[in-house]
C-alpha cells in the first residue's frame, strides 16, 4: 500500500510516499506497520493509549476515518491512503 505523508512526517518517512506492506487490513495496521518502519514517527501520532493524536488526520480514498470506522476502518491496496500531522501556521 502508498501512504502519502505531509508537513513534518516527510521528514521522518523519508520524502512524500512511503510503501508500507501492512500485517493487517485495517488502518492500524498500516500505522502499526509505518511504526515499525520509521519509530520516531508514534510520537508524532499516537498517544500512550495508542489514540490518534488530536489534529492527526488519516484519510482513505479522501474520506476522514473518523467518519468511518476510525483505526479499524477496512483498507485495500490498491486505496489512497493519506497521513497528516497536526499543522499550525497563520
Amino acid at each position: 500500500m502508498l501512504v502519502k505523508v505531509f508537513a513534518n512526517l516527510r521528514q521522518i518517512c523519508g520524502g512524500v510516499t512511503v510503501e508500507v506492506s501492512p500485517d493487517g487490513d485495517r488502518v492500524i495496521d498500516v500505522l502499526d506497520k509505518m511504526i515499525e518502519m520509521f519509530p520516531a514517527l508514534q510520537a508524532e501520532i499516537f498517544t500512550t493509549e495508542k489514540r490518534l493524536l488530536p489534529f492527526v488526520h488519516v484519510y482513505v480514498n479522501g474520506r476522514n476515518i473518523i467518519h468511518l470506522d476510525d483505526l479499524e476502518t477496512r483498507v485495500k491496496d490498491e486505496d489512497q491512503f493519506a497521513l497528516f500531522p497536526p499543522v499550525a501556521g497563520g
